[in-house]
């Protein structure tokens, strides 16, 4: 695709991005985003929706959520560049579904942050001091004016903290994520040791009280899927890293792996240590469901003083970390999608440590506007959640443009299997649209209008020099998708009415089959060979220059 401008890094102002990180930085990056405040309310919410066959989710999220790595493991190899998933659908399609994913990736990663800063409140009512900064209504705890506050100021520190240079930024990262790592493993073992009832696991009204639908439902909505989001911090932060074809495909697949078995082990032992008057009555309405702060909570009741101390820290310490790289992931999306055209060209503006400033500014100003509408930690997770498994399905589509159109391509790490993974990935990426529920997709539908028109004013008012083509015929699929998924949810059995046009089951078939329709029919619009290479070069290839 030409352009009206010359190569974007030609008129920056001042430094570029700086390729200071390496292997452990970018796996501690992508860990440090899965291990936050998922971990500390996760097991909490997927047992009051599945009961202990929540067990069960958290295996379907990890493998989803593990397919969905691995595709990005080939494309962050192949195209290490900054902001990476806002991008790879950008050179597969074009001006019009590069724009759309760009915003879909930004608003993923800008909205984290405020909810980490909501776990830390949440979990500090442990604390009298804390006490006036949330309120129950509606049987959810809220900020208040003062939480609202204190709530700003939280996203400020965090902010700061990413002034710094990205070394220094993923030195900090890594120590917090050992300390984030090592206090859930501490937990399991801990937990497991002091107590462990195995006939939890059939207590209250049973194992599996809500069938199929409460297993799948909390996939979604309870807070698995978020739990498990990050591992994609890695490609975010591709464009600063100094071995990045070798590198992010292992710190991808790594990060994952090591999440989804410690969230695993985590719901085990949050079950088995319960005690008894905990969870009488039905698993969706027991004593644990008022809990604030689970784990330590348990840990008190079960006289381990010193591990609810230790988890009150990290109440402070993994939310703080995860909100941290995601307010550094959200501002080197938008410097990605300056470079591609889509936003002012101030975002890709540098300090001399060769921080994206604006980008930051920008995160923190939309980040505390959330604290508004969403006030708690689970209004905003559905949110999250839906906008980030959209974003995820940009990615298997453009590993299918690339395989086909490019097959020659150097790839450092090559998915076996991809001729089948990726249709597979995409299918799982819309399975867990389908399960989020219309409660949760008619909201995501609404940020995304305003997406559009944020876009739409960019170009209109020539906010970037660069003017990227909208490729229109290679999007020809994308307002058909959109308005498809949106479609199906609502008639499914996971939508509003009583008697669903797609009963369960059936609604799922019909999504894997109009996923199938999207995906083949996406692959044969795509852009031709030629002008995907010319794109690639012309963004690619100068990011590379500095590797050394």
């Amino acid at each position: 695709m030409a352009t009206s401008a010359a190569v974007p890094s030609a008129r920056q102002s001042r430094p570029g991005l700086k390729r200071d990180i390496g292997f452990v930085g970018l796996i501690w990056a992508s860990e440090g985003s899965i291990i936050g405040s998922g971990w500390l309310f996760g097991a909490q919410g997927a047992l009051s929706t599945a009961g202990p066959a929540a067990i069960i989710s958290w295996v379907i999220g990890g493998t989803a959520i593990l397919i969905l790595a691995l595709v990005h493991a080939e494309l962050g190899g192949m195209y290490p560049v900054s902001g990476g998933t806002a991008r790879f659908p950008h050179y597969a399609f074009g001006g019009a579904a590069g724009a759309s994913f760009g915003w879909f990736s930004w608003l993923q990663a800008a909205t984290v942050a405020p909810i980490e800063v909501l776990a830390m409140i949440t979990y500090g009512q442990h604390y009298s001091f804390a006490s006036g900064w949330l309120k129950t209504k509606n049987g959810q705890h809220i900020l208040t004016a003062s939480g609202i506050v204190v709530a700003v100021l939280l996203m400020a520190a965090v902010t700061a903290i990413n002034f710094l240079s990205i070394r220094l930024l993923a030195r900090t990262n890594s120590v917090a994520t050992w300390w984030k790592v090592g206090i859930p493993l501490l937990t399991i073992f801990a937990l497991a040791v002091v107590q462990f009832h195995g006939s939890n696991f059939t207590a209250a009204d049973g194992f599996n009280p809500y069938g199929a639908k409460g297993i799948l439902s909390a996939v979604s909505t309870s807070g698995i899927i978020f739990a498990l989001l990050g591992f994609e911090q890695a490609d975010q932060l591709a464009g600063e890293s100094s071995n990045p074809r070798r590198d992010i495909p292992r710190a991808v697949i790594g990060s994952i792996v090591i999440g989804a078995v410690i969230y695993i082990l985590l719901q085990i032992v949050f079950i088995a240590a319960l005690p008894k008057d905990q969870i009488q009555g039905t698993w969706a309405h027991a004593a644990y469901t008022t809990m604030t702060g689970p784990f330590a909570q348990v840990a008190t009741l079960l006289s381990m003083g010193w591990l609810a101390t230790i988890l009150y820290i990290d109440a402070v310490v993994s939310p703080g970390g995860t909100g941290l790289i995601y307010i550094t992931g959200s501002s080197r999306v938008s410097y990605g999608l300056s470079r591609n055209g889509y936003v002012p060209s101030v975002f890709e503006r540098t300090n001399k440590r060769g921080v994206p400033w604006v980008g930051l500014i920008t995160a923190f100003i939309i980040g505390c506007i959330c604290f508004l509408p969403f006030p708690s930690w689970r209004s905003l997770v559905g949110l999250i959640t839906s906008a980030s498994v959209l974003m995820y399905a940009g990615a298997p589509l453009s590993l299918g443009v690339f395989r086909r159109r490019l097959p020659t391509a150097h790839r450092p790490y090559r998915l076996p299997g991809a001729t089948w993974l990726s249709p597979l990935a995409f299918v799982v990426a819309n399975l867990l649209i389908l399960w989020s529920g219309w409660m949760t997709d008619w909201k995501l539908g609404v940020a995304i209008l305003l997406g559009y028109v944020i876009l739409i004013a960019n170009r209109v008012f020539k906010l970037n020099p660069i003017m990227p083509q909208l490729d229109l015929r290679a999007a020809q699929w994308l307002p058909a998708y959109l308005v498809g998924m949106g479609l199906i949810v609502y008639l499914s059995d996971f939508g509003p009415l009583k008697h669903p046009w797609f009963p369960l089951w059936w609604d799922m078939l019909v999504t894997a089959v109009f996923s199938l329709v999207i995906y083949f029919w996406a692959l044969a619009v795509a852009l031709p060979a030629e002008q995907i290479q010319r794109m690639v070069d012309q963004v690619v290839l100068p990011e590379e220059a500095n590797l050394g």
